[in-house]
C-alpha cells in the first residue's frame, strides 16, 4: 500500500490485516519503487497525490519495468479525465476517496484472486489428515477437538495447508505472515512454529508440522 495520509493507511492496514492479508506499507513513491522492484506483490494499492514521486508516475515506472502486479489507484480526484489518466498510467482499477471499506475490499479480493491456484481459491475448508481449517469461519480442529489460534498463527497454519507436502523456506513463511516486520524479528517464524506444534502437533500420535533441516518446515502426514 502506497498512501501519505496517517489515517487512511491505519484505516486500510487494520482492516486487510484482519482479513489475512499482509501489508507492507510506502508513504511516498520513492520507496514505493524500490518495495516494487524488490517484492513480488500480489497488489498494489496506490494513491495518486504522492511526496517524491506521484502515484501515476509510480504506476508507469513499475509497467515500464515489466511489473505486471495488479495497480488499485486510490484518489480524491474524481474527474473522469483524472480517471483516464490514472488508468492509462498503468492501474488496473480506479477508487475514488471517500469509499466505503467494503468496496474496497471486494475489489482487492477481486484482483488477488486471479493470482491464487484453483485449490485455494475454491476451498474454503484445508485439511491434511485429520487437521482442519475453515478460512471463512477461521475454526481449527484437529480430530474434531477446536484449536484455538491467535491471527498470526492461523496465517501461519493456512499458509502451511495452503502448501500442505511442499517445503517453504523460514524467508517464504516470514513474507508471507510478517512482511517486512520479519526483518526485526529474526526467529520470529520458529517461534510461531513452536506454538503451532504446541497446540497442534502435541498429544497427537502423527506430527503433521515437520522440520526439513537446512531448509523450513513442511506440513504433511507422511
Amino acid at each position: 500500500m502506497v498512501e501519505d495520509e496517517p489515517n487512511v493507511v491505519n484505516f486500510i492496514e487494520q482492516g486487510l490485516r484482519e482479513e489475512g492479508f499482509t501489508v507492507d506499507v510506502a508513504t511516498d513513491g520513492e520507496t514505493a519503487l524500490d518495495f516494487i522492484q524488490m517484492n513480488a506483490y500480489d497488489l498494489i494499492i496506490l494513491d495518486v497525490l504522492l511526496p517524491k514521486v506521484d502515484g501515476r508516475q509510480v504506476a508507469q515506472t513499475a509497467r515500464a519495468n515489466g511489473i505486471a502486479t495488479p495497480i488499485l489507484m486510490l484518489t480524491a480526484l474524481d474527474a473522469v479525465d483524472d480517471r483516464v489518466a490514472g488508468l492509462e498510467s498503468g492501474a488496473d482499477d480506479y477508487l475514488v476517496k471517500p469509499f466505503a471499506y467494503r468496496e474496497l475490499l471486494a475489489r482487492v479480493r477481486a484482483r488477488t484472486r486471479r493470482f491464487d491456484s484453483p485449490t485455494e481459491t475454491t476451498a474454503s475448508t484445508l485439511r491434511c489428515a485429520d487437521l482442519t481449517l475453515n478460512r471463512l469461519t477461521r475454526d481449527v480442529e484437529r480430530g474434531g477437538k477446536k484449536i484455538i489460534l491467535t491471527a498470526k498463527e492461523f496465517a501461519l497454519l493456512e499458509f502451511l495447508m495452503m502448501h500442505s507436502n511442499q517445503v517453504l523456506s523460514r524467508t517464504q513463511l516470514a513474507d508471507h505472515v510478517w512482511g517486512y516486520d520479519y526483518y526485526n524479528q529474526s526467529n520470529v517464524v520458529d517461534v510461531y512454529i513452536g506454538y503451532l506444534r504446541r497446540k497442534i502437533d502435541d498429544g497427537s500420535a502423527v506430527s503433521l508440522i515437520n522440520t526439513v533441516r537446512g531448509v523450513g518446515y513442511k506440513l504433511s502426514a507422511e
